[in-house]
């Protein structure tokens, strides 16, 4: 880091004391240990409206729900190297308003706290569903640390679950229930699972994978309604008529991005807040990272909102970074990962229509990749339990650099070679 760059100096061309963050979650904890870790001494506020301190998301739907862990694992840091940020943090507190004009951040009990940087990591919440009879059964839904301990005690032998989406969240809640000893019904309305994200093979692939656990799976299965049947089981009803008796409804339909905030104070929004290389909203003094935060990504060729654990840490830290003045130009490679059933899936860029597929492994065998080429240069990959793989994947992917295909799909060339 040179002169120009360390935050003391930036600090002295524009004072900064007061870094406000709205959101505690991993984003806001991880952009909260960054401004310490690059040395900024001025008062940072962190407002969290869970009581929980900062906590990585993806283990509440394994082993938080299944029981094999504590909230408290969770956490980014233990609570003496919490403590040691010197944080001014509000848990249980919520955000009503943000004063651009004045620099205030105005918390639903009328505090008002004045910032001269705001970093937006407000996340997402879970999609609801409005149907006749959602009011009478109990949706669950998993997104908070209260919701992983609400549903973890249904999910035992003898309890039935029927989970309505085959997405990402609905796919681990299954295979935990699963593993647990309940009876599952996975409802997704689209043709297959995962269908927004992932291709056919694998999506094939998923299905089989829950298929041979037990898990009943309905494709192409609309929800219409709900019911409370008189002995206490929740009723899911189908569109095609039939019905689904159940202990426990999951909800896993996807994110709706906190930019309530955003959009109020006038900041430009599509889908979450705009924000740029930088982290910068349309109000510079106004920075956003993770789930809330939209983006151009140049693997994509398109704005996109990232919802994974590893953009949560790294755009944080690139919006901490940002905020204190130092050089940032954070455009990453989309990854995302899922663990069911002891598999691990990986993806790494975005897979397109228009890329030409190039298979690596045997299917059969639990173990493979899909790379996905544009001119012989790897754009995107992605596999099950092909961890090495993908790594040596991730690093051609960045560098662009032209692969030979038939010697890419020889399981026998080892990647290190390319």
């Amino acid at each position: 880091m040179n002169a120009s760059e360390r935050p003391e100096v930036a600090a002295a061309a524009r004072p900064i004391s007061t870094i406000v963050i709205a959101g505690a979650g991993q984003a806001g904890g991880w952009a909260a240990q960054t401004l310490r870790k690059e040395g900024f001494t001025g008062r940072v506020v962190l407002i969290g409206d869970e009581s929980h301190p900062p906590h990585e998301r993806p283990p509440l739907s394994k082993a938080v729900l299944s029981g094999e862990a504590l909230p408290e694992s969770t956490r980014l840091m233990k609570p003496e190297a919490f403590d040691a940020l010197a944080l001014d943090w509000r848990p249980g507190a919520q955000v009503g308003r943000i004063d651009r004009a004045g620099k205030l951040v105005v918390l639903t009990d009328g505090t008002a706290l004045a910032y001269d940087k705001l970093i937006l990591c407000t996340g997402g919440r879970a999609r609801r569903i409005s149907l006749p009879g959602a009011d009478k059964v109990k949706l669950h839904t998993l997104r908070t640390i209260e919701d992983a301990l609400a549903l973890s005690p249904v999910l035992t032998p003898g309890h039935s679950v029927v989970v309505i989406g085959g997405g990402w969240i609905g796919l681990e809640v299954a295979a935990t229930a699963r593993l647990r000893g309940a009876e599952v019904v996975v409802v997704e309305t689209q043709s297959r699972l995962c269908e927004r994200t992932v291709p056919a093979e694998i999506s094939e692939h998923l299905l089989a994978l829950h298929g041979a656990q037990g898990t009943r799976v309905l494709l192409g299965a609309g929800v219409s309604g709900f019911a409370k049947n008189a002995d206490g089981s929740s009723v899911v009803e189908l569109a095609d008529g039939s019905a689904l008796a159940c202990d426990a409804i999951v909800l896993g339909i996807g994110l709706v991005p906190n930019d309530e905030l955003a959009r109020e104070a006038g900041l430009d929004c599509d889908g979450g807040v705009l924000v740029d290389a930088r982290c910068q909203s349309s109000d510079p003094d106004i920075l956003a990272a993770g789930d809330v935060a939209v983006a151009v990504n140049p693997w994509a060729g398109r704005r996109l909102r990232l919802e994974s654990w590893q953009n949560a840490q790294e755009q944080s830290i690139a919006a901490a970074r940002s905020a204190l003045g130092l050089a940032v130009d954070y455009q990453p490679l989309p990854w995302f990962w899922s663990d069911q059933y002891g598999m691990n899936l990986q993806i790494y860029g975005m897979p397109m229509p228009t890329h030409r597929v190039v298979r690596r492994g045997d299917p059969a065998s639990g173990s493979f990749v899909l790379f996905y080429l544009a001119d012989d240069v790897i754009q995107a990959a992605i596999g099950p339990n092909a961890a090495r793989d993908l790594r040596f994947a991730r690093r051609l992917i960045e560098q662009r650099k032209p692969v030979d295909p038939e010697r890419l799909a020889d399981s026998n060339t080892p990647m290190s070679k390319f």
